[in-house]
């Protein structure tokens, strides 16, 4: 399939969510009768739906996005950039708002893919739920509805290094460790996103970290087609 997929016909992807509301307690009380249901499937005999409420930004209709960072490759002289760009912030819905307008342009001009790791299961439809719950309309990329898988637009770094083993999973930080991918994190993991969220309230540091994890899923696309890896100078963030 990769073969005939031009590098430049991508739109890579990777987004940060967080728990809807910064503790459980300051969800409303249906709210917390939902997330005691939802969470029994996994919760420990010992922990209860508070224990477990840092995992809620895990599920759309508990979590909410803070982050979309994408980014695409194009050449300049038989050498090839990647340019990313962030949408973050508080508002979920002028986020995805400002997504959505900046995708539906996109696609007016070319048809392209998108592309993230395990976005066929997380991001892709994450993005598309959020979008509905907010009353926003969606691209047609992202409205699967009536598709057949083939028909999709998708493109997932785990799904390709499945291999056809479906039972299989893995992380994007231990396949850059494979392929001696530079990944940020060290300094930051998924794991404090919600943290650095409703704690330190840096939305900068979690969009420069999501910019990263958009690069690593770039740079893996080009593994698998045997291309050299984008050097850290011709990455450029876009800010406006």
């Amino acid at each position: 399939m990769l073969k005939q997929i031009s590098i430049f016909d991508i739109l890579f992807l990777d987004i940060e969510t967080v728990p809807a509301e910064p503790d459980f307690n300051s969800l409303p009380s249906h709210f917390k009768e939902f997330w005691e249901k939802r969470s029994a499937s996994f919760r420990k005999e010992n922990e209860s739906p508070s224990d477990v409420y840092h995992r809620a930004g895990l599920y759309a209709e508990f979590g909410k996005i803070i982050c979309i960072s994408v980014g695409i490759i194009n050449c300049v002289k038989k050498e090839n950039y990647f340019r990313v760009k962030s949408f973050f912030g508080d508002d979920e819905k002028k986020l995805l708002s400002d997504f959505s307008e900046m995708l539906r342009n996109y696609l007016n001009r070319k048809e392209i893919l998108l592309c993230a790791h395990n976005g066929i299961n997380f991001d892709f439809p994450f993005i598309a739920r959020r979008m509905v719950i907010h009353g926003i309309e969606l691209p047609d990329i992202l409205d699967t509805a009536g598709k057949k898988p083939w028909d999709s637009r998708f493109i997932d770094t785990m799904d390709l290094w499945k291999f056809g083993d479906y039972r299989h999973a893995v992380s994007l930080d231990l396949l850059a460790e494979l392929f001696g991918i530079e990944t940020p994190k060290e300094e930051m993991n998924g794991s404090m996103v919600s943290a650095v969220y409703w704690e330190e309230k840096n939305l900068q540091k979690i969009g420069s970290y999501c910019e990263q994890d958009v690069l690593c899923v770039a740079q893996i696309i080009l593994k698998f087609k045997g291309l050299e890896s984008i050097p850290t100078k011709n990455v450029q963030s876009i800010t406006e």
